[in-house]
């Protein structure tokens, strides 16, 4: 199968978290968010999304990124180095945010109740120390399990 086919396939899985991610982005247009389409992370990307009473960051939703900041390629530090588990080089933040919308368009739907069980937002998660690794390696194993001996990414 071509893939453009699996992307597509993929984008129509996790549609439901799109929609989510395209609520919450266009509500921050209002507020003097930016859109733009990116290839490479295959998502729409809202930049400049205001988060009242928090700091920076990025979210993704399905095929939508939402970002505080003004432009996504830009470095930011592993999940295991914020949380002191040793020092690491800072990763690429598009990069990390791509492996995450790969993980949503093989689990669609499902990606987020496994995102919450495994942890959210921390360092233990396997969805974000994949993502990270993802980013650090240079694009590959961006699956949080492996499905065959050496392989970190499905396929």
């Amino acid at each position: 199968m071509a893939v453009w086919a699996l992307r597509l396939a993929g984008a129509a899985w996790t549609l439901p978290n799109t929609l989510l991610g395209l609520l919450a982005g266009l509500a921050c247009l209002c507020f003097g968010a930016r859109v733009r389409w990116r290839r490479d992370e295959l998502a729409l990307t809202f930049i400049r999304v205001r988060r009242p009473g928090r700091g920076g960051g990025a979210l993704t939703l399905g095929n939508v990124i939402l970002y505080t900041g003004d432009e996504l390629d830009t470095p930011c530090l592993t999940y295991a180095h914020r949380a002191g588990h040793g020092v690491e080089l800072p990763i690429s933040l598009a990069a990390h945010e791509r492996a995450h919308v790969y993980q949503y368009m093989l689990l669609g739907p499902l990606f987020l109740p496994l995102y919450l069980l495994c942890g959210g937002v921390s360092a233990r998660n396997p969805f974000e120390r994949a993502a990270d690794r993802y980013a650090r390696d240079g694009g590959a194993a961006w699956w949080p399990w492996p499905l065959r001996a050496g392989s970190g990414s499905p396929g």
